[in-house]
């Protein structure tokens, strides 16, 4: 092996969160326009141009979703296992939205019914708008820890159930990612259409940008001033391969402030969300449509390392049992599987984002009304 052991592990910690920021950014555009479907489009053409607006991109974005879940299956077999106990019924509900999405495009415009229309709308609405809601909720619940803890055979047993997922400090985690991807989308969709589309999502780019704003300064401060916090403070060296049985966790208010107080620079994460969504939103004003959307991306991107630089190096704390909790050290898999998937992420990511940047350079430029036919459009 060429890597040791504990770097493998901080790689792979990166990857994965390269690969939701991925998703968040892609997906972000369908999931957003899909929630603002019945807002922004106000009559059956406008729809039309709406949902064109991500027909010719949707389907690849969602290799960004699929694989971040394939990395975390393969790399943190221990956390997958038990998130998925914990958030079972939640990821079932994100699963059914998104499964809406497909034959909502296929199949809207199928028949010229402005009852069968305003259905599919409304299933694209929840498909867009359930995932950018719960995908926030389930960060929140990081944070607060879930009720699971582990046997002797390191089988993980929840205890808690889905509504002690919520409450409001991971209800107001929803608002932050639901306002964050609403705001991608109507930021691609001005970027995308012609007025009045665009003058709409230029109007709701703006209300969105100032409620991501001030939801996510209310939830960094209650995340490190009113949440108690998870701190290691004995565990084997990072390079050994161990369970989550054998170390040492504290829980207490403030604790989450500690990777703050370990490195300063990490304040440059949460203070770059708010300058780069600033920025957004002022090149929106100014019809910079381009430079709002990749200002916003990094955004995004700034709010997830937020959340992953205050959680370091948890990954899956456990309210029932915090010496449990797992970390980035104790979840991965063994060096030999690590050091495989390592190589073969260095030569596909290039390809997949590869590929994602020439799908959106061939299909650059804004949608025409003229492409509205029974046989091209949604």
């Amino acid at each position: 092996m060429i890597l040791d052991y504990a770097l493998l592990k901080f790689i792979w910690a990166c990857l994965i969160l390269v690969l939701l920021i991925g998703f968040a950014v892609s997906g972000g555009f369908d999931l957003g326009v899909g929630a603002l479907l019945p807002f922004i489009g106000k009559n059956d053409n406008e729809r039309r141009l709406i949902l064109n607006s991500i027909g010719p991109t949707w389907e690849g974005n969602q290799v960004w979703f699929i694989t971040a879940g394939g990395a975390i299956f393969a790399a943190w077999p221990l956390m997958y296992a038990a998130a998925f106990s914990s958030f079972y019924i939640a990821l079932l509900l994100i699963l059914v939205s998104l499964i809406l999405r497909p034959p909502g495009l296929d199949y809207r415009g199928k028949l010229p019914s402005s009852r069968w229309r305003s259905t599919w709308d409304h299933c694209l609405f929840l498909s867009g708008f359930v995932p950018a809601f719960l995908f926030g909720v389930a960060i929140g619940n990081l944070f607060s820890g879930l009720s699971f803890h582990y046997d002797d055979t390191l089988l993980p047993h929840t205890t808690g159930h889905f509504f002690s997922l919520v409450n409001p400090y991971t209800l107001l985690c929803g608002v932050v990612s639901s306002s964050a991807l609403l705001l991608q989308g109507a930021l691609f969709l001005q970027l995308k259409n012609h007025n009045p589309i665009y003058h709409r999502a230029k109007k709701a780019a703006h209300t969105l940008g100032y409620v991501f704003s001030v939801s996510f300064m209310l939830a960094w401060y209650w995340t490190i001033f009113k949440t108690e916090g998870y701190h290691v403070l004995a565990m084997p060296a990072a390079d050994q391969s161990f369970t989550p049985l054998n170390k040492l966790v504290i829980k207490g208010l403030g604790l989450w402030f500690f990777q703050y107080d370990l490195y300063p620079l990490g304040f440059l994460a949460p203070i770059g969300c708010l300058l780069a969504t600033a920025l957004a939103l002022t090149f929106s004003a100014y019809d910079r449509t381009v430079t709002a959307l990749f200002s916003n991306s990094l955004a995004i991107g700034a709010a997830l390392l937020t959340a992953a630089f205050t959680l370091f190096p948890f990954i899956l704390p456990s309210s029932s049992n915090p010496n449990q909790s797992l970390t980035i050290w104790d979840a991965a898999s063994s060096p030999l599987t690590l050091s495989w998937m390592l190589g073969a992420t260095i030569i596909l990511l290039p390809i997949v984002l590869g590929y994602t940047l020439w799908v959106y350079r061939v299909m650059r430029g804004k949608v025409q009304d003229t492409a509205l036919t029974q046989s091209e459009s949604y």
